[in-house]
């Protein structure tokens, strides 16, 4: 076979599940934290959609991977299936004993209750899991959102979880159907791969298959072509790679070159074919190609002229990945054109338009002392009237306590959203303070005596150490980080908070940290760009402060400094 003549092991880009070749990117990670949250919350449906071989089942089999030891799982695969063998199926999957007629609905669903019941009682979680839910049928449907009416008094006896093609969104959207859309606790889209994860999956795929640390076999131009095949689907650049390998061994290659790449994605794509089968066409086509192109810039030229077309941010990115899947392919509705959103920072960085602060060469930017540059912070934030010996000591009458800490980076800094004193080391090794009031992607404002200087962070960071000192109120009993299988009142008011947030009455704990609040804070992170850990710290504890609007930001982007004493945080 072709994988040993490159030094492989076996086949880096089958298409079988194995598990041992799981390509977790951000947007999977995200997928699977949104399932358990879902499944944690304990009631209602969880809805997983994406397009075909963006990895829905792998997201979905790694869930069933990390259920707990005394959860019971029917999944059903093949959905197409009417009410009755729907229910049927159910109960084979769950190894009901006493299903005596397996063509009564009625029959079925008290064999499905009682043992629902009995499993409550043993302290059993049970959940159904359908993959291919696209192709439920209305009268299944219906039934499924009837399963969910079972329930005690504090919890669904079922949790049920969807997961199919960006269809089953279309079908769940009908006014038939509202009641059960309306049951849905969490829902996700898987997007396909973006161009660094498809590097990253590839190259995992080689090193899980035994390619030799020093051995490159797709260099980054082909990874490119491969990526602008594909779309970033998983199983197309699984197929693609294998054939693209397939081809290279034919040829005595140690490598794959964009020729034999796009040599293998017409076999593999068919008669489909795109701007790749330019070798094709014979002189006559290309001449009247050209024509045609000619006829269409000039079409678009009176266009122009005429004022006819439409602004440019109403049109769709072009998807060139697409051409090659389909070749006749419309343009898709808005909603369903995939498209690469740029990377919101966590600090608002558009200046305000009456607001322009200039830099003051010949204002001084830093404190000697640390207490001058924290007394800074408090005056700005009106916390102190005139400065105070032991600003510190002050601030612990009105609830609020300094904190000193380190960070690698000014993204990492920017994620506590706070007002500052920076840490700073002169060129002469003097050490200095700076009172930071905002912070852009290229400026940060520090404040001397009421007055702002704004300084680029390349010439700030050159100064800091990364150490710095913030000011805030932790929640009640709250002492350090705690994680799961940890107690105490700030776990109970963590779970309160995330029941604010979700609009939610059920609290996912009490004071002690559970699997369904583990997967709430790990989504969260993950939706404010912190590392998904599952620990309660202060990052997390400050970003559930600024969700609720307990406490305003401080770090706003303008140069503006905005109250600490109107709540925690």
């Amino acid at each position: 076979m072709y994988y040993q003549y490159f030094g492989l092991q076996e086949e880096p880009f089958s298409i079988a599940p194995n598990p041992r070749y799981l390509y977790m990117s951000a947007r999977h990670k995200e997928a699977l934290a949104h399932l358990l949250y879902g499944v944690g919350v304990g009631g209602g449906f969880v809805l997983l959609t994406g397009e075909v071989g963006t990895g829905k089942t792998t997201v979905s089999r790694c869930l069933l991977g990390q259920l707990p030891e005394n959860t019971d799982v029917a999944f059903i695969l093949n959905p197409y299936l009417n009410a009755t063998e729907l229910l049927a199926t159910i109960c084979d999957e769950l190894a009901i004993e006493g299903v005596e007629n397996k063509e009564s609905l009625k029959h079925l669903t008290e064999c499905l209750s009682r043992f629902l019941l009995e499993n409550h009682a043993k302290g059993h979680n049970t959940i159904l899991l359908i993959d291919e839910a696209q192709h439920l049928q209305f009268e299944a449907l219906e039934q499924i959102r009837l399963l969910t009416n079972l329930e005690t008094n504090t919890k669904k006896l079922l949790q049920i979880i969807f997961v199919g093609q960006p269809e089953l969104q279309t079908l769940l959207a009908k006014p038939s159907l509202r009641q059960l859309a309306q049951r849905i606790t969490a829902r996700f889209h898987i997007h396909p791969l973006n161009f660094a994860e498809t590097q990253g999956y590839i190259r995992h795929r080689l090193e899980v298959a035994g390619l030799p640390a020093n051995q490159e076999l797709f260099p980054p131009a082909t990874i490119k072509e491969v990526f602008k095949i594909s779309g970033g689907i998983p199983r197309l650049i699984n197929v693609l790679c294998d054939r693209a390998l397939l081809g290279t061994y034919a040829q005595n290659k140690s490598k794959v070159d964009r020729a034999t790449l796009k040599q293998a994605a017409l076999e593999v794509m068919g008669d489909k074919r795109n701007i790749y089968t330019e070798k094709s066409f014979t002189k006559k086509h290309l001449l009247f190609g050209s024509l045609v192109l000619g006829s269409l810039v000039a079409g678009i030229i009176v266009l122009l002229t005429k004022g006819l077309l439409l602004d440019d941010k109403s049109l769709g990115e072009p998807w060139a990945a697409q051409a090659i899947v389909e070749q006749k392919q419309t343009r898709a509705p808005e909603q369903s054109v995939r498209r690469e959103l740029p990377v919101v920072p966590l600090v608002p960085v558009a200046p305000s338009p009456d607001l322009v602060i200039e830099p003051k060469a010949d204002a001084a930017t830093w404190f000697e002392r640390e207490e001058q540059a924290i007394n800074e912070i408090l005056r700005s934030a009106n916390l102190v009237e005139k400065d105070i010996s032991n600003p510190c000591s002050h601030i612990k009458k009105i609830g609020l306590s300094c904190e000193i800490l380190t960070v690698e980076s000014w993204q990492d800094f920017r994620q506590f959203n706070r007002s500052a004193v920076l840490i700073l080391h002169t060129p002469s090794k003097a050490v200095v303070y700076a009172s930071l009031v905002a912070i852009n992607d290229t400026y940060a404002s520090v404040s001397v005596n009421g007055d702002i200087t704004r300084m680029p962070l390349a010439e700030l960071g050159g100064l800091w150490t990364g150490n710095f000192i913030i000011f805030w109120q932790a929640p009640v009993d709250f002492e350090r980080p705690v994680a799961l299988g940890d107690r105490g009142k700030i776990i109970a008011w963590t779970a309160q908070q995330f029941s604010q947030i979700d609009g939610q009455s059920m609290v996912l704990a009490g004071e002690k940290f559970n699997e369904a609040l583990l997967a709430r804070v790990k989504l969260f992170q993950l939706e404010n760009g912190l590392v998904d850990d599952g620990i309660i710290g202060m990052k997390t504890l400050l970003k559930i402060n600024e969700k609720l609007g307990i406490a305003k930001t401080t770090l706003d982007g303008l140069g503006l400094v905005q109250s600490l004493t109107d709540g925690r945080g």
